[in-house]
């Protein structure tokens, strides 16, 4: 679904990422990990056409996607949700699931039902606004699209332990749909190891460490994030 191909990424004369090939399938989850700085909001910045790349190339269900902005490529079903949510904190809950409706067709923009089957908490503030709730309740409102490629950014950051189970259940949930792919950037190991069917470390802008669950030596995979 998504493939990346050595991309390159620069902030002037700064590299952020350095010859890096990724990819995700439909129904995967793939956690990049790897410690503050090391380029992981870089590359799915670069992924969302937040940021041009200067080097390489991104495919997404076989179409280059490399040089979209990044509202053609919200149209073609990849949904960002950036580290720190960025809901709209003066509309409602109930307007900002409508947020999203934007690049799909009038049929189906509704909200789906089990979007409160996940989070009930979001039903019963649905006329309250975005900025009222709570950190771990805005992160499941950004939690809630259905897209066909999904970028988390540290979804656990500054979220209590229940809420982070919560999330971690939703995002099992969308996975098992077999029609989303997740890419799902994080430092929390334990929640990742849970989550993930595919990793890569990431280390100076370049993946250092790669691995399936299944070819998964945990031993190894710490020591490339320790580095």
């Amino acid at each position: 679904m998504l493939q990346i191909d050595s991309i390159d990424l620069h902030y002037g004369a700064a590299q952020a990422l350095r010859n890096v090939s990724l990819s995700a399938a439909a129904g995967k989850v793939t956690c990049v990990l790897g410690r503050n700085g090391v380029g992981k909001t870089s590359l799915l910045d670069a992924v969302a056409g937040q940021h041009a790349i200067s080097k390489g190339a991104i495919t997404f269900e076989g179409e280059d996607i490399t040089r979209l902005r990044p509202s053609e490529r919200a149209r073609r079903g990849i949904a960002y949700v950036p580290q720190g949510r960025e809901i709209f904190p003066l509309l409602t809950v109930e307007e900002n699931l409508k947020s999203g409706f934007a690049p799909l067709k009038r049929e189906n923009r509704s909200i789906p039902d089990d979007v409160f089957s996940l989070f009930p908490v979001l039903n019963d503030m649905l006329r309250r606004r975005g900025g009222d709730l709570s950190g771990g309740q805005q992160q499941q409102l950004a939690l809630v699209m259905r897209p066909r490629l999904l970028l988390l950014d540290e979804p656990t950051e500054g979220i209590q332990p229940s809420i982070i189970k919560d999330i971690g259940r939703a995002i099992a949930y969308l996975r098992n749909l077999g029609k989303i792919a997740v890419v799902l950037v994080e430092q929390y190991l334990d929640f990742a190891r849970e989550l993930g069917d595919h990793f890569a470390v990431m280390e100076r802008g370049a993946i250092v460490y790669s691995c399936s669950r299944d070819s998964m030596d945990e031993a190894a995979l710490r020591r490339a994030m320790a580095i």
